[in-house]
């Protein structure tokens, strides 16, 4: 059967005290309804339907896709109204309500929702809550079948005893719902049109309302203000934590590791704290990352190891190489089997060839560095006269002094040697020793300079 998907994003979230529409407030370095819109895709749906408000246009700009058909509700008059701006748009035999603002419903609780409807029934997303306030209530016969839903400024004291939550998250049979939505009323507390009226419809009409229950709270809750956005982003990590250990990796403190992206991972993969992962990342066994380390979409080959406090940004490890503590590396960078790069060392568009080595305050930008070659202290590649940048190209074996400054564009040729404080602006024949310093002149008797 076919499947629309509304999704609900135009509410202003005026608790999060921010210029930035609530859906776009970020969970794991992804807007909310980002996530929403990931998690709705994964159902294949004919068409995904987002209903936006406040922020309307920034929101169309952050998340526009061929597969997005964005819907303006130009009045906020209640969820009943939102799904009302869709109307026209639905054409298919199931249509699934999803909401901006609640980013970590699992596909696979959606997808035993999705079962539950048909021409027969509707399936509705309910959720066992300790403290159930701000609720719409789960009103069931005595057989235990839903009867309505009643809103928590709505219902009595003994249906605020309920416990069972409604969480909004509906799938409906396409044909009924226009009918549905237009004989809905704004005779409540709030005024509004009430999505949850449509229930209580349904069973006038014969439908049996059939529940599917959220694993956890947290998997349907909302994120109303920035406290509720913060437990939302440590539920997600716990999440991640939990994934990639069942994976064979070891998190030394799963409560210390943030993901913000998507990784892949090997075995034996050996994680400390404060580690953040961004964008696309590939582990590959047997990897060990220090603590305090930044990695986006960047991929470590097999045994490959990331010292303390390394940022890396688009940068590949080749087998057994190694980096850090404190390095950087750029876009571009990359560093053969049993590299070496160490302490405050910068690479940009650089790479390193087997067994190469930059120990320590260098920056490499722009550079093909060949095999077992090894860089100096302190050793810059000038790559950039104001305007254009220039490559550095080390043959094999090459060795650096310290403080050299390779000025671009500049080839050493295999087995090359600079002395140390050169500056070498010519190529250097392979196995030759090129010097370019000031002539050293020794002033005897000089005095220094005393206080005034």
């Amino acid at each position: 059967m076919s499947l629309d998907i509304v999704i609900l994003a135009a509410g202003q979230g005026t608790r999060m005290r921010s210029a930035l529409p609530k859906v776009l407030h970020p969970i794991a370095g992804k807007s909310m309804l980002g996530h929403v819109i990931d998690t709705a895709r994964q159902l294949s749906p004919r068409k995904i339907h987002v209903v936006i408000g406040h922020g309307a246009e920034l929101v169309r700009e952050r998340l526009a896709a061929d597969d997005i058909h964005f819907v303006l509700q130009a009045e906020q008059l209640g969820t009943g109204h939102a799904v009302a701006q869709a109307l026209p748009a639905l054409e298919a035999d199931k249509v699934l309500i999803l909401y901006g603002d609640v980013p970590l419903t699992r596909v696979e609780t959606l997808a035993r929702l999705l079962e539950q409807a048909n021409d027969a029934q509707l399936g509705l997303l309910t959720v066992n809550l300790a403290d159930p306030t701000g609720y719409g209530r789960i009103i069931r016969d005595a057989a235990g079948q839903v009867q309505a839903i009643v809103e928590h400024k709505d219902a009595s004291d003994a249906q605020r005893a309920i416990r069972e939550g409604n969480t909004g998250i509906l799938a409906v049979p396409g044909k009924r719902l226009g009918d549905w939505l237009g004989r809905l009323s704004n005779s409540n507390a709030q005024g509004e049109y009430y999505l949850t009226d449509v229930i209580a419809m349904a069973v006038a009409d014969g439908l049996v309302v059939a529940t599917e229950t959220a694993q956890d709270e947290l998997e349907v809750l909302g994120a109303n203000d920035r406290i509720q956005l913060a437990q939302l982003e440590r539920h997600y990590q716990q999440r991640a934590a939990r994934s990639l250990m069942a994976q064979g990796v070891t998190l030394l403190d799963p409560a210390r590791f943030d993901l913000r992206g998507e990784v892949k991972v090997g075995r034996d993969v050996l994680i400390d704290v404060n580690v953040i992962l961004e964008g696309q990342v590939v582990i590959e066994d047997g990897v060990q990352i220090g603590p305090n380390c930044v990695i986006k979409n960047s991929t470590l080959r097999r045994g490959a190891i990331v010292k303390a406090n390394s940022h890396l940004e688009g940068a590949e490890l080749g087998e057994g190489a190694d980096c850090g503590p404190f390095a950087r590396l750029r876009p571009g960078a990359k560093l053969g089997a049993k590299a070496h790069v160490g302490n405050f060392v910068e690479l940009k568009n650089a790479v390193l060839g087997e067994g190469a080595k930059a120990g320590h305050l260098s920056y490499l930008g722009d550079a093909e560095i060949g095999a077992r070659t090894n860089i100096g202290a302190g050793t810059i590649t000038c790559n950039y006269d104001g305007a254009n940048k220039f490559r550095t190209v080390l043959g094999e074996d090459v060795f650096i002094g310290s403080n050299s400054s390779l000025v671009a564009p500049l080839t050493l040729g295999d087995g090359a040697t600079t002395g140390a404080g050169s500056t070498v602006t010519q190529d250097v024949p392979a196995k030759t020793l090129a010097v370019g310093r000031a002539k050293q002149r020794n002033i005897e008797g000089w005095k220094r300079p005393t206080k005034k």
